[in-house]
């Protein structure tokens, strides 16, 4: 790779690091082809990117952006789990991790603050953001539809009791 090609990926590797919520730091020792291509599709289908990286790379990217102090996380075989939303990177990359011993969380960070494999598996606990969009979309519109059902059962009861004259009248 010549000097050209490391300057353009520390510059990519830069803005990413500049425009993402979190990233995780994991060990691949071992992945398949088609395990890190299933690892990546996953990551793509929730948001998130997850990129194998040259270490020496990655801490010329990392130094001046908010995720610097985690640059020693950066040894032997390192790959990044990146995303805007605080949640889904962590989340794929536990999961993944789960049922796949050969992906080692190591840690990561979100934002300016540094997290452990413990926090980053804490993290992937929490709901994704889209998530707590649909929780709080169903928090707010479930008073208005119990009002609605309220509104609506006088005028309910107000027609079965006509019906039920009108009947009776019939009968009659």
């Amino acid at each position: 790779m010549n000097r050209d090609n490391k300057q353009q990926i520390v510059s990519e590797l830069h803005d990413v690091f500049n425009s993402v919520n979190i990233v995780v730091v994991t060990h691949y020792s071992g992945l398949t082809v088609a395990e890190a291509t299933d690892l990546r599709r996953r990551m793509k289908a929730s948001g998130a990117i997850f990129q194998v990286t040259k270490n020496r790379l990655v801490k010329r990217a990392i130094a001046g952006t908010q995720y610097s102090p985690i640059s020693d996380m950066f040894s032997g075989p390192a790959a990044i789990a990146v995303s805007e939303d605080p949640v889904a990177a962590a989340k794929v990359a536990v999961e993944f991790s789960k049922e796949n011993e050969k992906l080692i969380i190591i840690g990561g960070a979100l934002g300016p603050e540094t997290l452990d494999s413990i926090g980053v598996r804490a993290l992937a606990e929490l709901p994704s953001l889209d998530e707590l969009r649909a929780k709080l979309v169903g928090t707010i519109n479930s008073p208005a539809q119990k009002l609605v059902g309220v509104l609506q059962a006088p005028a309910g009861n107000l027609a079965r009791v006509v019906s039920a004259y009108g009947s009776k009248k019939d009968v009659a």
